[in-house]
């Protein structure tokens, strides 16, 4: 049996790696600050990208994505300006996406990635 945390960082792993076939360059991974942690911080192009890794034991990955509530949205929006200003990066161009991932009972995992999620 795995513990929640270890879940959550294989979770993460993967996202990571599903990113990175789909040509994304990994900056970092599990950023803290004094407000929170963003999970993957990548480039895509010349867009810097802050994902947000949610993962269920479910069949589907819907209450992954229903887990981002206005409150999570707001946070993570506040995580992003902290990161850029941190990196003297005012200027970029960045985004957030959110990485759904459901692992079912036969072990199968399902993942879904929604790009700029924060406009849904």
């Amino acid at each position: 049996m795995t513990t929640k945390r270890s879940f959550g960082s294989d979770s993460e792993q993967l996202a990571a790696h599903y990113l990175q076939n789909k040509g994304y360059q990994i900056l970092g991974m599990n950023w803290r600050c004094k407000i929170g942690e963003l999970d993957i911080i990548a480039k895509d192009g010349d867009q810097i990208v802050f994902i947000e890794v949610r993962s269920r034991h479910t069949n589907s990955t819907e209450a992954a994505f229903e887990s981002i509530i206005p409150r999570k949205q707001s946070k993570l929006i506040k995580l992003a300006y902290h990161y850029l200003e941190a990196h003297d990066l005012s200027d970029a161009d960045w985004r957030i996406d959110v990485i759904a991932i459901a692992v079912p009972g036969s072990g199968e995992y399902l993942i879904d990635h929604a790009e700029n999620a924060l406009e849904w």
